[in-house]
């Protein structure tokens, strides 16, 4: 296992609310070794204690559940140096004196992964060692072109086992547990077809508005932000063939798959089959029952160029041109300050044959992808022969219990050099080219941008 982490914009939001909290979690489960330590850099003027005190701070905000022993064992572990990311020099500088291999995780915007892959190539890192990006990687199809060709030069012999392309998704428990579910689960296998399955929904929709984010979301967007990686990985999850082994050259074999048999939308096809809009004032809901907070229009969030035209509201359907998905939909629908938090994958089965179940409502498998359920599945029963016959029923299952968040998961197979919650650069590849069609149609304004009311169920 590597062990040590450099940590590049390591005072940022994601290194507070995530990393360093999924840290002190590793800490506190003993699957870090005892020597473990962490370099920090990032642009701010600061010494260790003043570093260590904002990793407390974090701690104890993010992640006061964790035992007081496992957060100030990490404390202790982290020294800090200012830092320019895209300098050679100064990235060099940060990397003095380490001779043994490193995981650098780069907890910064997309923008600058480029320059600080280049800074890290001139810097030089020991044999070994692993560099880590969150997504999106790239900002487009040329942007990851780009960047992996970047990457391969930096790396050069050590290829893919060098780089860890970070979809935290990958992580969730209950995302691990679709994963099971596909596997191990004789009964569902043999309808897992576009025979017996109409649509499949997958759903990201979430309660909260921008939280601060203006500064990444407004150049991003919700079909970058999360359509083009988390639920295109969801969906290549959910619709493989299921690979020969657990290997992990095997799984993301399957996956690739998944993403080369989806149909490329012609600019009619986008016209028809997305939506895209972005959230007016309104009331966000308040799950304790109370009033719900009152938020702005989007385009009137601080940090928000209006004339971006930046949605927080997308929605694509998509087919496969495969054997096993002829007739399927699979529907993507992610949202921001929508009425309801609902992360989950909702299969919908054909009706039965018999006339008397035509007309009966589809039963309906709800796999749940962060919380409250895990799984749901809702028979509606058809329409009864019988007057006596029982009503619709529904059974459900609580999520499973975490042992680690979804971002200890990833460390520690990035520590560790596993590699089956990283996304591989032909996957990425193959992702950007199903999106790439979409961003390019509403760029030249084929699909308007709606407007829906915060805390509404979205677009009407």
């Amino acid at each position: 296992m590597i062990k040590t982490l450099v940590l590049l914009g390591a005072t940022g939001d994601l290194a507070g609310r995530f990393l360093l909290p999924a840290l002190a979690a590793l800490r506190a489960a003993e699957r870090l070794p005892d020597d473990f330590r962490v370099i920090a850099g990032a642009r701010e003027d600061l010494d260790d204690p003043a570093f260590q005190c904002f990793v407390a701070e974090r701690l104890e905000r993010h992640a006061p559940h964790l035992p007081d022993a496992a957060r100030a064992d990490l404390i202790q572990t982290v020294r800090y140096r200012p830092t320019d990311v895209t300098d050679p020099a100064s990235v060099s500088g940060l990397l003095s004196g380490i001779r043994q291999p490193v995981a650098v995780y780069l907890a910064l915007p997309p923008s600058l992964y480029a320059p600080v892959v280049t800074a890290l190539g001139a810097a030089g890192l020991p044999v070994g060692s692993r560099i880590a990006l969150e997504k999106p990687f790239g900002e487009s199809l040329d942007g990851a072109l780009a960047l992996n060709r970047l990457l391969t030069e930096v790396i050069g012999a050590a290829g893919e086992q060098a780089v860890f392309r970070v979809d935290h998704v990958l992580g969730l428990a209950t995302v691990q547990n679709l994963l099971a579910l596909r596997l191990s689960n004789r009964v569902l296998e043999p309808v897992w077809n576009g025979r017996h399955i109409e649509q499949i929904d997958i759903l990201w929709e979430e309660d909260l508005g921008l939280e601060g984010r203006a500064g990444y979301f407004d150049r991003s967007g919700t079909l970058r932000d999360v359509v083009q990686n988390h639920m295109l990985q969801i969906m290549s999850l959910i619709a493989m063939d299921l690979p020969a082994s657990l290997d992990e050259h095997a799984l993301r074999d399957r996956k690739v798959d998944v993403l080369r048999a989806v149909r490329i939308l012609s600019r009619d096809d986008v016209v028809a089959r997305t939506r895209r809009a972005r959230y007016g004032a309104g009331r966000l809901y308040d799950p304790t029952g109370g009033a719900g907070r009152v938020v702005s229009a989007y385009r009137d969030e601080g940090g928000v160029d209006a004339a971006r035209g930046t949605e927080t509201f997308a929605e694509v359907v998509l087919d496969l041109a495969s054997e096993r998905w002829a007739g399927t939909r699979f529907l993507l629908r992610a949202g921001k300050a929508l009425r309801r938090r609902r992360k989950q994958v909702t299969v919908r089965f054909r009706p039965a044959e018999h006339p008397s179940a035509r007309s009966a409502p589809a039963n309906e498998l709800r796999i749940g992808l962060d919380g409250p359920e895990d799984l749901a599945l809702h028979l509606t029963g058809g329409a009864p022969l019988d007057p006596s016959c029982p009503a619709p029923v529904s059974f459900a299952a609580p999520p499973p219990a975490a042992d680690l968040p979804a971002y200890g998961r990833v460390l520690l197979d990035v520590l560790s050099g596993g590699s089956t919650l990283s996304v591989r650069g032909d996957e990425s590849e193959a992702a950007w080219r199903v999106m790439m069609p979409v961003l390019d149609a509403w760029s030249a304004g084929l699909v308007p941008l709606e407007e829906y009311p915060a805390g509404s169920a979205g677009p009407p």
